[in-house]
C-alpha cells in the first residue's frame, strides 16, 4: 500500500521528515467505518516503509480527534459474528502495529476521542491535547467489555487505581485531569495542540533517528509483557458485543436514552 490508497486519512508533510496524518471524515466527528477502522490498523506499516518520513503526527480534522465506530459499524458487530470477528482482528492490528512502528508517533488530540481513535490517541508514543477537550473509554456505558487498548494501557500509563475508576463507570476526563493522572504526555491551550505537536515533532525529527527508535522499542516491551491481558479483553470485548446488554446499549445511542441493561447475567449465573 501507498498514501494514495487510504480514503479516510489525509497526509501533508509540514516540515521535513514530519508527516501530519489527518483523519479525515469531519461531517461525523471522525467517526469510523469498516475500511476506516482497517485504515487505522494498516497506515503504520506504510510509514515504517517510508524512509522520508522520521516522525508521524495523527489529529483528527475539524473539531473531532475521531468519535469511533459509526452507528453502522457497531449495529453490525451486535448482529454479525463474521463483522465482530473482524473487528477482533482489526482492534488487534491497530495496537500491534502502533507497537512494532519503532518511528515516533505524537497524537494531536483535538476535539473528542473515543473508541479506535483513542487507542490511536493514547497509544502514541507522546500524546498533546486541549485543556478543554474530553474523551471518555466508553465501552461499559454502550453495555461491552473495555477492549481495544485500554486494559493495555491505562494501567501502565495512570495506574491501576485510576484505570479501574474511569474505565469502570465510562467518566469523560478533561484534558487538565487527563495530564494531572498521566494518561496524556502534555495538555495545552486548545488552539496550540497542533501547533505544539508539530513542534516536538520537528525536534525529534533533527535528533538521532536510531536512538529514538531503539528507545522506543525497549520502552515498548512494558506494553509488550502486558499483550496477554490485552488479548483476553479483546476476546471479552467481542464476546459482549455479540449480548443483549450490547443490543440496549446501540438502541440507547440511536434514541438518545439511557441505555437499559440487565444487572444480572443470563439465566442469573455468576460468571
Amino acid at each position: 500500500m501507498n498514501y494514495d490508497d487510504f480514503e479516510s486519512l489525509k497526509f501533508s508533510t509540514p516540515s521535513d521528515g514530519v508527516l501530519l496524518i489527518k483523519i479525515n471524515k469531519p461531517e461525523t466527528l471522525n467517526s469510523v467505518d469498516l475500511r476506516g477502522h482497517r485504515e487505522l490498523s494498516e497506515i503504520w506499516r506504510v510509514v515504517g516503509k517510508d524512509q522520508n518520513t522520521r516522525v508521524a503526527v495523527i489529529t483528527g480534522e475539524g473539531r473531532a480527534f475521531s468519535a469511533g465506530g459509526d452507528l453502522g459499524l457497531i449495529e453490525d458487530m451486535t448482529e454479525s459474528y463474521e463483522a465482530a470477528l473482524n473487528q477482533y482482528f482489526d482492534a488487534g492490528s491497530i495496537v500491534n502495529e502502533l507497537l512494532a512502528l519503532d518511528k515516533p508517533v505524537i497524537s494531536a488530540i483535538n476535539g473528542v476521542a473515543v473508541g479506535a481513535g483513542l487507542a490511536v490517541a493514547l497509544l502514541a508514543d507522546i500524546s498533546v491535547i486541549g485543556q478543554d477537550v474530553k474523551f471518555t473509554d466508553g465501552h461499559l456505558r454502550f453495555g461491552v467489555t473495555a477492549g481495544d487498548h485500554a486494559v493495555l494501557a491505562w494501567p501502565l500509563l495512570c495506574g491501576m487505581a485510576k484505570a479501574k475508576f474511569y474505565l469502570l463507570t465510562g467518566d469523560f476526563i478533561d484534558g487538565r485531569e487527563a495530564e494531572r493522572i498521566g494518561l496524556v504526555s502534555k495538555c495545552v491551550e486548545n488552539n496550540s495542540v497542533l501547533p505544539v505537536a508539530l513542534e516536538i515533532a520537528e525536534k525529534l525529527a533533527k535528533g538521532s533517528a536510531l536512538a529514538q527508535r531503539f528507545t522506543k522499542r525497549a520502552l515498548n516491551d512494558w506494553f509488550r509483557q502486558a499483550l496477554p491481558a490485552f488479548e483476553h479483553s479483546m476476546a471479552l470485548e467481542i464476546l459482549t458485543f455479540l449480548g443483549p446488554d450490547a443490543k440496549s446499549g446501540l438502541k440507547g445511542l440511536k434514541e438518545k436514552t439511557s441505555p437499559q441493561f440487565d444487572p444480572i447475567p443470563p439465566n442469573g449465573t455468576m460468571i
